[in-house]
């Protein structure tokens, strides 16, 4: 999806300034949201893919506009509704009701179990590599080009910038979930997954530092021989 959220290349924004001393949440509600994520994986409400392209549907100004936490929370309101487990008339109304009562603490719930999920999945992340009958159309050492078509409407781990650019592969990492099925609901269909070498002035021009590679890992549709 062509959007705000895929800045690579692009220009106007400023430098990125990171915040000194940056702390893991800003406010305690972002604890909150960060424990959804798997709580509704495991419920079957969304994928990490749906996840991602529900985020990409903020409008650009409420997405730059907006916290980390509060896109995580975009994804998850809208992903309920439509599962049916989140209610509008009923999220309305607990706002409401902690707007008019800003001095009341939410509920507590412990639940040890989703706590170790959570400490396994940031610690070592989920696994992804999947089986496939798929024979790999590349090896190492191939020269291909980014196809330069138009991004989908709908979710792409092909960014933009890399569009119509040729680079080498320099490794071979077998079948993985690819994102643009599985964002949609359309399944997992297993893609082979290469990470290609590009020099910087492949990807921005001759004005690029020439000593500069980029190591960019993308899927095999995204390719076509060079």
């Amino acid at each position: 999806m062509d959007g705000i959220h895929d800045l690579g290349g692009r220009a106007g924004f400023g430098p990125v300034n990171p915040e000194p001393n940056e702390p893991v949440f800003h406010s305690k509600w972002e604890r909150s949201v960060l424990t959804m994520s798997p709580a509704l994986s495991i419920a079957g409400v969304l994928n990490i893919d749906q996840f991602r392209g529900e985020i990409e549907t903020i409008p650009p100004h409420d997405y730059l506009m907006s916290l980390y936490y509060e896109h995580w929370l975009h994804a998850f309101e809208h992903c309920g509704l439509e599962a049916g487990i989140l209610d509008t008339e009923e999220l309305d109304r607990r706002t409401r009701y902690y707007l008019e009562n800003p001095d009341m603490n939410p509920p507590v719930r412990s639940d040890p179990a989703l706590v170790e999920i959570i400490r396994h999945v940031i610690t070592q992340g989920a696994e992804y590599r999947r089986p496939t009958g798929k024979t790999p159309m590349y090896r190492v050492g191939d020269r291909v080009r980014i196809r330069p078509d138009a991004s989908p409407d709908t979710h792409t781990r092909r960014a933009g910038y890399t569009r119509g650019c040729i680079g080498e592969v320099v490794a071979a990492h077998g079948a993985y979930v690819f994102p643009d099925a599985n964002a949609v609901g359309d399944g997992e269909q297993p893609e082979h997954l290469y990470t290609l070498r590009f020099t910087a002035d492949a990807l921005w021009g001759s004005a690029a530092a020439p000593t500069v590679v980029n190591h960019i890992d993308v899927f095999e549709p995204y390719m076509s021989p060079a």
